[in-house]
């Protein structure tokens, strides 16, 4: 297990530490009055651990505390993970930017695009150009999840058994097989739609290197860099954090249906939301693209390559708001762009959110959250187990916080 450990005192790396309390102070209040079992939260800026703090349960039945073992199922953080991935081949000349997906996986060819109708019986257009391996990186691919209850071909994914994984017994390959026969919501590049995009890159990555995803993962990205609770499922039911959701009325209700899943070796390999991990594991990952791509003598990307993939690739440089649907997702919609795998903040003015431009981040479903300030050199990680996201303003309070902290 990596360690994890302060290694700065607040002022040594220009933060009032009475103000950096105060992320303690707010967020001990979610445990406290019921909204959040526990959590654990890493701040670091110029590349030291400043802040580290556990509060609560992770696993309140048993009374288990947060530690630094404790693991987490960190879902669409998965996703920078996977992108980080392709990336990788991108830079060894295994894939294209502008490669169809097609190219990789046969049934992307030929696809047909949702222009009206019932789910039951929708009416189609052909594709007008090939879904392509930036539009899989910037969720612009006019794939969808079912769990969005947005859109008809929404509902087709339901009907199929997709809404918060894939049915039972079908594999990365067979699931891309299946969500290419479904039409897209909307022509490839023409708009930004949260979806399973990251899945199909990962079959994209399987396809290119010639291994699995976990396989291709853990030799190339996580056992590099330490990484060593970080995987797919088969969870130690010791150290794992019970999952929630929010009880009517109050207080919160263990989800073990969901949950459990993540003590299990999965079938399904989902580069979009399958991995399990620790606080010290991705405290380090998100050093490694604050660095630039390198950690401890490993380079995994060349800066140059960081740079462009935490740059904003919507159309003409648009945010969300412009560019994306009105749906659930990770990230608020004004000031943001995305680039190849991560939100990129545009415009802190217009996102009311005090950060700075360049900011780059990601989240997942169950509330946790990460987010990398090239401007200030600051990483933060904020880990717990609340399903969904959208259920408390964790993550914008946790940028506020931080930043308010600084004073050089």
């Amino acid at each position: 297990m990596a360690e994890l450990k302060v290694e700065a005192e607040p002022a040594e790396v220009g933060f009032d530490p009475l103000r950096l309390a105060r992320i303690d102070e707010h967020f001990s209040r979610y445990v406290d009055d019921g909204r959040l079992a526990g959590w654990t939260v890493v701040v670091a800026r110029r590349d030291r651990v400043v802040h580290l703090t556990h509060h609560g349960l992770a696993d309140v039945e048993a009374a288990r505390p947060v530690g630094d073992d404790t693991l987490w199922r960190i879902y669409s953080m998965t996703k920078p993970v996977t992108s980080v991935a392709a990336l990788m081949l991108y830079e060894r000349g295994l894939l294209a930017l502008t490669d169809p997906v097609a190219q990789y996986i046969p049934a992307f060819a030929d696809l047909r695009v949702y222009r009206g109708g019932a789910a039951a019986n929708p009416g189609t257009e052909p594709a007008t150009e090939p879904v392509r391996i930036w539009h899989l990186l910037t969720h612009t691919a006019g794939l969808t999840y079912g769990f969005h209850h947005a859109h008809p071909v929404d509902e087709m994914y339901r009907s199929r058994g997709f809404e918060f994984g894939v049915p039972a017994g079908m594999d990365l390959e067979s699931a891309c097989d299946a969500w290419a026969g479904i039409p897209l919501v909307h022509q490839p590049g023409a708009e930004w739609n949260y979806s399973v995009a990251t899945d199909v890159l990962g079959r994209v990555v399987e396809v290119a290197s010639g291994r699995s995803l976990d396989a291709f993962l853990t030799e190339e990205v996580l056992r590099p860099l330490d990484m060593t609770d970080t995987g797919f499922g088969a969870a130690d039911p010791e150290r794992l954090a019970a999952l929630y959701v929010p009880r009517p009325g109050g207080g919160l209700h263990r989800h073990d249906r969901m949950g459990d899943a993540a003590l299990r070796e999965p079938t399904f390999l989902s580069g979009g939301g399958g991995l399990v991990s620790s606080a010290a594991d991705y405290h380090r990952f998100t050093r490694m693209l604050a660095r630039g791509g390198e950690l401890d003598g490993v380079r995994l990307l060349g800066p140059r390559t960081v740079a462009y993939a935490t740059r904003n690739h919507l159309p003409g440089g648009v945010d969300l708001q412009q560019f994306g649907r009105p749906i659930f997702a990770e990230s608020t919609y004004h000031g943001v762009g995305f680039g190849l795998g991560f939100s990129v903040v545009v415009d802190p003015a217009a996102g009311k959110a005090l950060t700075s431009a360049g900011e780059y981040a990601w989240g997942g479903l169950a509330s946790t959250a990460f987010y990398v300030d090239p401007t200030e050199e600051i990483t933060a990680v904020f880990l717990t187990q609340l399903m969904p996201s959208s259920t408390h303003p964790i993550r914008p309070q946790l940028r506020t916080l931080v930043t308010s902290a600084l004073v050089d």
